[in-house]
């Protein structure tokens, strides 16, 4: 099953404003067809505590300024791994070690790799992955 192109949207101002901040490693998988109630999930790992906090707040502010509501926020306290819930997107930005850890690329390998539309080339170079 194709995501919708308004989370198509919300994927593609997810990854520059990642990519703006530094973030690295950046995956989107298509993981409509085993959960109905969401249709991507961006993956994107940060460098330190800080970075990955920068980067899901730089996440958070572009996609409210394009006017998407935010479900839910977690883990930003720690800032290990922060979890963006946007309804049909999910935005997870990891520290490289709970990256490594969690493995959600593993966890999620059948589903598809959705291409990213980023400047810096970061996203674009794992997108045919």
């Amino acid at each position: 099953m194709q995501a919708p192109e308004s989370a198509v949207e919300m994927l593609q101002i997810a990854a520059r404003a990642a990519d703006s901040k530094g973030g690295e490693d950046l995956i989107a998988l298509n993981v409509s067809e085993p959960l109905p109630l969401v249709d991507i999930f961006l993956l994107v790992t940060g460098n330190s505590e800080r970075n990955v906090a920068a980067i899901a707040d730089e996440i958070e502010d572009k996609l409210l300024e394009a006017g998407h509501k935010r479900v839910r926020r977690e883990g930003r306290a720690e800032s290990r791994w922060v979890l963006l819930d946007f309804g049909d997107l999910v935005v997870h930005v990891f520290h490289a070690e709970e990256r490594v850890y969690y493995s959600l690329e593993r966890l999620w390998k059948d589903c598809p790799v959705i291409p990213l539309e980023v400047t810096a080339g970061t996203a674009a170079d794992t997108a045919g992955e």
